[in-house]
């Protein structure tokens, strides 16, 4: 990769250290900022796993809070990741900022200066979340959500376009808001603070500019994908309807869109619309990130999806846990569309505030269209495995019913593990209840058998020696109709002896025939977060655990099989993980 020398911030791939600066906002508002930074040595030994319950590997400002991604880009040799940061406490804040932090891999981070504060009546009481886009002239743009300070409607929410102030500098580090913004306002038939989160923007084969705003219609529960049109990116105009829109869905919240090939796994750029690719509209409400694939037509603003929102469990969903306000960039060094989610705490505020920090990103994962045409496949993307070390491996190894088999020899509390599961051959089963008779909240429940052919079996992860504290990533193969189902599940309820953390379970049904399939299940369990990815990708599940005693050393791994009868793991390879250095800069 090109690299860019600088005076004030060398890179930590090369260097190891960022030399000490502090930055002082003082914006036209009453608000100031500072952002001290310091050697990354010093910090590294005030790093991660002393801290109860902090990750490793995954994205985080050094302290304090974080919640959606925004507008992650590759420019210049960096990858770019900014983020809704509150830096003055670890709980969600009225005055957010956008932090921002580099990187040349997506796993190690460099946290520099915040890129937006507010400092102008349009984005006075928050700089919320928005999305990049990179102009013909290889310039990179911003389109952001500013609470405005408005004398009738209370923190108005409007769009606001920022420039970079100086484009040659690889690290993007100033930005500037033209005279002209904020250049889009909520429109009249949507409620003044239901209006926010830019998309990247596409151009149409007229060479207009697209981007959609998420919104909701007023008086109603009707969320919508509100579409904007620009010749300039400059001067937008509201098309008159909207791209998307479903009753009963109330406040469509971080919408992405963008076109993903029909064949192969590589990523397209954002304007690319022929006859080799659908698109995604995936846009945040009810609490998860859901997405629907279709045909996009730009000359008439037509986009015909093969599904529907119906804010249910039905619904497509990139993640079946805690997960939510993703955000998605086009790599072109690589050729990959890499997806970022925040993944929100479920300890106290007390916890956090003890912590020092709150909430964390996803695992950057690479998304591309499953060959059925029906789902997007999500895989951690490669550079992840870098940090693989001490491994041990089984084959073809019997898991007896009602039993344990423990996984010794990594850093449980810190690992990747990839294992596949082979059953005998499938055949009538008629004492087993039909799963159709089965609620869902029956099924996503580890401990209930009904409607169960085999299972539940799986990992227990993050667990104690007495198995007192565990959580569990499971399968249980189900009768249904003629054939059979895959259910995937974590249990979060034996997680924690703490009694002040949300425990749920999550669940799934994986699109696969298990009589002509194996079961495959990777996860990478993180001290508080496991994210887990079923049958190759076609399901995850992201789960937070605070355990009080698998912690570090004394964390320990399973797998279990909690059904009749017996299954085989087929093969299963499990690796400790190194530490990322992660915002290690930053104080």
């Amino acid at each position: 990769m090109e690299f860019h020398e600088d005076s004030t911030i060398i890179f930590l791939a090369r260097s190891q250290e960022c030399l000490y600066k502090r930055y002082t906002y003082r914006p036209k508002t009453s608000f100031s900022y500072q952002f001290p930074l310091q050697s990354v040595r010093s910090s590294m030994a005030h790093h991660g796993n002393d801290v109860l319950n902090r990750t490793s590997f995954h994205f985080q400002p050094h302290r304090n809070w974080i919640n959606d991604p925004n507008a992650p880009m590759y420019y210049k040799g960096f990858y770019h990741m900014f983020y809704q940061h509150n830096n003055l406490a670890p709980k969600f804040s009225n005055i957010m900022i956008w932090g921002h932090s580099v990187s040349q891999d997506m796993v190690n981070w460099i946290q520099l200066e915040p890129a937006f504060v507010p400092t102008e009546s349009y984005d006075r009481h928050s700089c919320w979340s928005g999305s990049a886009t990179i102009l013909p002239d290889g310039k990179p743009v911003i389109l952001y959500t500013g609470l405005e300070e408005h004398k009738e409607l209370d923190r108005r929410q409007v769009t606001v376009l920022a420039e970079p102030k100086d484009a040659s500098d690889p690290l993007l580090r100033e930005w500037v808001k033209p005279k002209n913004n904020p250049v889009m306002l909520p429109p009249h038939d949507v409620p003044h603070d239901c209006f926010r989160d830019p998309t990247t923007g596409w151009q149409g084969q007229d060479g207009v500019w697209r981007v959609l705003v998420g919104a909701k219609e007023i008086n109603t529960e009707r969320g919508m994908a509100v579409l904007y049109r620009s010749d300039d990116f400059v001067e937008w105009t509201k098309y008159p309807t909207p791209l998307l829109a479903k009753e009963h869905t109330g406040m469509w919240e971080c919408p992405d869109f963008f076109p993903v090939a029909i064949t192969g796994k590589e990523g397209v750029e954002n304007s690319v619309n022929n006859a080799s690719v659908k698109h995604v509209l995936k846009v945040s409400f009810g609490g998860h990130d859901c997405y629907v694939i279709g045909k996009y037509s730009s000359e008439n603003e037509d986009f015909v999806a093969d599904s529907e929102f119906t804010n249910t469990t039905s619904d497509l969903r990139y993640d079946h846990g805690t997960f939510y306000a993703s955000k998605a960039f086009f790599d072109n060094v690589k050729n990959r569309r890499i997806n970022f989610g925040w993944v929100v705490e479920t300890d106290s505020e007390e916890d956090d505030f003890e912590k020092g920090w709150s909430g964390l990103l996803s695992l950057p994962r690479e998304m591309w269209l499953d060959t059925s045409g029906k789902r997007l496949i999500q895989w951690p993307i490669e550079e992840i495995n870098y940090l693989r070390t001490k491994q041990v491996s089984l084959d073809n190894t019997h898991l007896s019913g009602c039993s344990n088999l423990e996984i010794s020899g990594i850093t449980a509390a810190q690992a990747d593990v990839e294992v596949t599961f082979d059953l005998p051959i499938l055949e009538g089963n008629p004492q087993v209840l039909d799963s159709d008779q089965v609620d869902d909240a029956v099924l996503f429940d580890r401990g209930s058998s009904a409607g169960c052919v085999y299972g539940p079996f799986g990992l227990l992860a993050l667990a104690s020696s007495d198995l007192s504290e565990q959580t569990a990533i499971f399968f249980k193969i189900i009768r249904r109709g003629n054939g059979y189902s895959v259910i995937m599940g974590s249990d979060e309820k034996k997680s924690s002896l703490r009694d002040n953390t949300k425990k749920s379970a999550h669940g799934t049904v994986l699109d696969i025939d298990p009589r002509h399939e194996k079961i495959s299940l990777r996860c990478l369990i993180d001290h508080s977060v496991i994210e887990s990815y079923g049958a190759g990708g076609r399901n995850v599940i992201t789960s937070r655990a605070y355990p009080k005693l698998a912690i570090g050393e004394a964390a320990k791994l399973y797998v279990f099989n909690d059904g009749t009868r017996g299954v085989t793991i087929s093969s299963l390879d499990a690796w400790s993980m190194r530490n990322a250095e992660v915002n290690l800069n930053a104080l």
